[in-house]
């Protein structure tokens, strides 16, 4: 595999890999260790994190294992990263290895945002004690850009649930039906495909605990595996309605959809509604309490959004409200490990 180094310094603000990975926005990478979501206030570890990147337009044109790890200070360390390509043609009787060429810088600089400007985000959304004490705490936290399809799994998986115990389930659901990657004397297995899950029963994903989201994991997964609907879809639409086609799939509603919008899809001023949000709200900003969710996001986006001038995303809109999904990040992280 390929291997290199970026320098925090060289970035536009802090990065800590640790609170971006295990803040409960990306349910896609294995920490190696083995003790990832062990912790609940991660932040500033330098534990080795993996996962198996699927085909992304754009992106890379086959499996990708990615790894990286962080030495170092938030604002002056070192990221380090391997990855490697799974040939097209790789078979045979055990599983492939991660042996092509690829530009792991690149990967990820978008899949951990890496190009977002952290500090200018920071100036234009700390309003008030709430935010500063959050900002404060998991300084370098950001968002990520996952793939639609397992993110969108991640997420039908997250309703009425722990995130140890959704990063269980999607866990679960790579070993059971992901492609095996051999990675030295490991095995990593990549996010099932949408023919994978679509393929399998009800019971089947019963019993990996997927509970009453099973059917809604297939059906989704078959829809997707048709071609009768994509998340990627939704790219490029303005925002409210990107989320109503999201809606479209089994098992997602309007916080789900944000879900996917924010760390997948690239609109970052989308804020899911979950319990610690709107704990926030009743307690922090209740003039923001809309009565419904359209009117509440609606609300709550106008007074957590930045300041700043749109700019272009090369996925999703934005406009002047386009950074209140990071001020979300920071406060649910913050309140769901005891934060006040």
């Amino acid at each position: 595999m390929e291997s290199g180094r970026i320098d925090v310094s060289t970035l536009d603000g802090p990065f800590d890999l640790q609170s971006t990975l295990e803040s409960g926005q990306s349910y896609l990478w294995e920490r190696a260790d083995g003790d990832g979501y062990t912790e609940s206030a991660a932040h500033g570890g330098d534990a080795w994190y993996e996962t198996v990147l699927p085909s992304t337009p754009g992106l890379v044109d086959q499996p990708t294992v990615v790894r990286a790890r962080q030495r170092g200070s938030v604002d002056a360390g070192t990221i380090e990263w391997e990855a490697g390509g799974v040939p097209a043609d790789a078979g045979g009787d055990g599983p492939a290895a991660p042996t092509e060429s690829v530009d792991g810088e690149s990967i990820l600089t978008h899949l951990l945002r890496l190009d977002d400007d952290l500090t200018a985000i920071y100036d234009a959304t700390d309003d008030g004690a709430l935010l500063s004490r959050a900002y404060d705490r998991y300084r370098g936290l950001r968002l990520v850009r996952d793939p639609a399809f397992p993110c969108l799994i991640s997420f039908i998986c997250s309703a009425q649930m722990r995130v140890s115990r959704i990063f269980g389930m999607q866990r679960s659901l790579r070993e059971s039906y992901g492609t095996p990657v051999e990675l030295g004397d490991r095995t990593l297995y990549a996010y099932p495909t949408p023919e994978a899950l679509a393929a399998r029963t009800e019971d089947e994903l019963r019993e990996l605990s997927l509970g009453y989201r099973a059917p809604y994991v297939q059906r989704t997964a078959e829809m997707v595996a048709s071609g009768e609907a994509h998340p990627d879809d939704a790219r490029g639409l303005p925002y409210e309605e990107a989320r109503e086609a999201l809606t479209q799939f089994v098992g997602v509603g309007d916080k789900v959809a944000d879900c996917v919008l924010l760390f997948s899809l690239g609109y970052l001023q989308a804020i899911p509604l979950d319990t610690w949000i709107q704990t926030a709200i009743g307690d922090y900003f209740p003039d923001c309490e809309g009565g419904n969710y359209a009117e509440t996001s609606r609300a709550i986006r106008d007074r957590l959004g930045a300041g700043l001038a749109e700019r272009e995303e090369p996925f999703g809109e934005s406009g002047p409200d386009a950074y209140a999904g990071y001020a979300q990040t920071y406060v649910f992280h913050h309140l769901r490990t005891d934060g006040d």
